[in-house]
C-alpha cells in the first residue's frame, strides 16, 4: 500500500500539529492564580501595623488588672447569695434566717405557718426565691424584726408586708410577711411553651 503525496505530507506535519496543540492546551492559563505582593506589604506600611499591634499588646496587662479587680468584687459580692443545689434548699435557708431573726428577739417572735413561693427570674444572672411567714407580735417587735433582715449577710429583701390588727389591748399585729432571698439563675425553672391564658 502507498501513500498518496497528500497523505506522506499529513503524515509529517501531523506530529508538529499535535505538539502544538499539547503546548496550547497544557500552557498556564492567565486565569490561574498568580503569587503578587500585595500592596499594602510595603515596608512603611508594615511598621504602622507592628506599632498598632504594639499599642494593642500594651494595653492587655492592664485589662486584665481590671478583670482581676472586678472578677474579684463580683466574687466578694456573690458571697452573700442564697447558694444552694435546688429552690426548695434555698427557700429553707431563707425560713431558717426568719426563725433565727425572730428567736433572736426580745421576747421571740413565733412563726405561726410558712409558705413557699416561686423562683422567679431577677434579671439575667440571678434568681429571687420568695418565702412567705405569718408572725404575730407587738409593732416594736415588728419594727426590730424588720431591721434585723436588712442587717444580715445574706441577700434577702422584704418584698411584701400585710399588717392587721389582732388584740388591741396588747397591742399585737398579725403580719403576713414575703422575703426574697437572691438565688442563682440556675434555680430559676425554665419555662416550657409559650405564654399560658
Amino acid at each position: 500500500m502507498t501513500l498518496q503525496p497528500r497523505e506522506r505530507r499529513l503524515v509529517m506535519v501531523l506530529p508538529v500539529a499535535l505538539v502544538v496543540f499539547l503546548t496550547i492546551y497544557f500552557w498556564p492559563s492567565s486565569d490561574a492564580p498568580q503569587v503578587v505582593a500585595p500592596v499594602s506589604s510595603t515596608a512603611a506600611n508594615s511598621e504602622k501595623r507592628l506599632a498598632r499591634l504594639r499599642e494593642v499588646a500594651a494595653t492587655v496587662p492592664a485589662k486584665e488588672e481590671i478583670l482581676k479587680k472586678v472578677s474579684a468584687e463580683l466574687a466578694d459580692r456573690e458571697k452573700s447569695l442564697i447558694r444552694a443545689d435546688t429552690a426548695p434548699q434555698a427557700q429553707a435557708q431563707i425560713v431558717q434566717i426568719l426563725r433565727r431573726l425572730a428567736a433572736q428577739e426580745g421576747p421571740p417572735i413565733e412563726i405561726k405557718a410558712t409558705e413557699l413561693g416561686a423562683i422567679t427570674a431577677l434579671g439575667d444572672s440571678y434568681g429571687a426565691a420568695n418565702v412567705s411567714v405569718q408572725i404575730e407580735c407587738r409593732v416594736d417587735q415588728l419594727v426590730n424584726y424588720l431591721a434585723s433582715i436588712g442587717s444580715v449577710p445574706e441577700l434577702i429583701s422584704t418584698s411584701e408586708i400585710r399588717i392587721n390588727s389582732t388584740n388591741p389591748k396588747e397591742k399585737t399585729v398579725l403580719v403576713r410577711l414575703t422575703v426574697a432571698g437572691v438565688v442563682p439563675r440556675k434555680l430559676v425553672p425554665e419555662r416550657k411553651g409559650g405564654a399560658s391564658f
